[in-house]
C-alpha cells in the first residue's frame, strides 16, 4: 500500500471506531435512567444504610442534568465499543504482522478485554465499602449532600483506574515476548514490583482510604506472578526452540 492508501485505511478505521462509539452512546442515552440508577446504587446503598446521615445527590444548575446525561452515555458508550476499538486498531497493524505475530497480538486483545471489564467490575464491586469509608469521616450533625457531577466523575474515574490497572500483567508479558523482561528478572525484583504496586495504588486510586489500595493492590500482585508464570513459559519455550549451534564458543567446529 502506498502511503496515501495507509492514511486513508487509517481514516476509515478511525470512522469505524467513532461511529461505535456513537451508536453505543445513544443507546447508552436511551438507557439513561438505567444507567443512572446501576452508578447510583453504592451511593444509594450508602444512604440506607445509615438512615440517620442525610445523603442525596443534587443538580446544582439547570443545565447539569443535561451534562450528566451526555457526559455518562460517553463514558458508557466508549467501554462498550471498546471491543470494536481495540479490534480496529489490531486489523490496522496486522497486515505487517507475520504469522506469528499475528497469533500473539491476537492473543494479546483477547486478554486485554476481560481483564479490562474485570477490573471495572472489581472497581464498581467495591464503591459502596469505598463511600461508607470516606464519608464515615464526616463529623456528627452534618450532611453528604453532593452535586451529580462530582459523584459519577469520582465513580467513573474510580471504575476506569481499576479496569486500566488490570491491564498491568499484559505489558509485562509485551515486554517479555520482545525480550525485554526475562522471567527470571521478574521473579528476582518481585519485592521492588510489590511495593510499586501498592504506590501505584494509593496514588491512582481516587480515594485516600487504605482498604481501597489494599482491595485494589493484592489482585495487581496475584496478576503480576501470573504474568511471571505465563513468561516462563515463554522463555521455556524458546530455550526448545533455541539452535545447539549458537551455544557453541566461537573458536570450536558446531555439529553444522
Amino acid at each position: 500500500m502506498t502511503l496515501g492508501e495507509h492514511f486513508r485505511e487509517f481514516r476509515r478505521r478511525l470512522f469505524i471506531c467513532a461511529a461505535s462509539v456513537f451508536v453505543a452512546s445513544i443507546v447508552a442515552g436511551y438507557f439513561y435512567d438505567e444507567v443512572f440508577a446501576f452508578l447510583q446504587a453504592p451511593f444509594r446503598a450508602y444512604a440506607e444504610s445509615n438512615p440517620g446521615v442525610t445523603a442525596s445527590l443534587n443538580f446544582a444548575e439547570a443545565t447539569a442534568a443535561l451534562s450528566n446525561l451526555i457526559s455518562l452515555s460517553i463514558f458508557v458508550g466508549v467501554i462498550a465499543a471498546s471491543p470494536i476499538i481495540l479490534w480496529q486498531a489490531w486489523a490496522f497493524i496486522v497486515p505487517g504482522l507475520t504469522g506469528k505475530e499475528k497469533r500473539i497480538s491476537l492473543a494479546f486483545l483477547a486478554a486485554t478485554i476481560p481483564l479490562f471489564l474485570l477490573g471495572c467490575w472489581l472497581g464498581y464491586a467495591i464503591l459502596p465499602q469505598s463511600l461508607a469509608i470516606l464519608y464515615g469521616f464526616s463529623p456528627d450533625g452534618t450532611s453528604n449532600i453532593q452535586q451529580v457531577s462530582m459523584y459519577f466523575s469520582f465513580v467513573t474515574r474510580f471504575i476506569l483506574v481499576f479496569g486500566v490497572g488490570f491491564l498491568f500483567p499484559v505489558v509485562l508479558v509485551g515486554l517479555n515476548v520482545i525480550g525485554v523482561l526475562p522471567a527470571q528478572r521478574l521473579l528476582a525484583g518481585w519485592r521492588i514490583a510489590v511495593v510499586f504496586i501498592f504506590v501505584f495504588a494509593a496514588v491512582a486510586t481516587p480515594t485516600a482510604d487504605p482498604f481501597t489500595m489494599f482491595v485494589f493492590a493484592a489482585p495487581l500482585t496475584v496478576l503480576y506472578f501470573a504474568a511471571w508464570f505465563v513468561a516462563r513459559l515463554l522463555d521455556k519455550r524458546k530455550e526448545k526452540a533455541r539452535p545447539d549451534w549458537l551455544d557453541v564458543d566461537d573458536n570450536e567446529a558446531s555439529p553444522l
